[in-house]
């Protein structure tokens, strides 16, 4: 038996091989195995304009942002320095003046 990868979607041990393709039968997920490997190598995370975000960059805010559990607000406009990219969906993990220690999604930030 070979050993094929889990889903990259679900983390479906129960993968099989149609030709060239992996696909997953639980959430219908087709890949092909260098897509796999590639992407496992090269994690690219980018702002709201497409710009690549790396460790250390700085980013502005570009919506009002509600911390959980809290009555903060991160306004828009707030400059966030030296983020550092992480797994997850909240790809950003930064310290913000005033809130402390946080995560944020890349999607609501843009490259100073």
């Amino acid at each position: 038996m070979s050993t094929l990868p889990n889903c990259p979607k679900c983390n479906s041990e129960y993968t099989y091989q149609d030709g060239d393709l992996l696909v997953c039968p639980e959430c219908a997920h087709e890949w092909t195995q260098q897509a796999a490997e590639a992407s496992d190598d090269n994690r690219v995370v980018r702002d709201s304009n497409n710009n690549v975000l790396v460790d250390g960059d700085s980013v502005t805010v570009i919506k009002d942002l509600k911390v959980k559990g809290s009555s903060l607000v991160v306004k828009v406009g707030t400059k966030v320095k030296n983020i550092r990219i992480v797994e997850g969906d909240h790809d950003i993990d930064c310290r913000i003046d005033g809130i402390g220690a946080m995560q944020l999604k890349s999607e609501f930030v843009k490259k100073a």
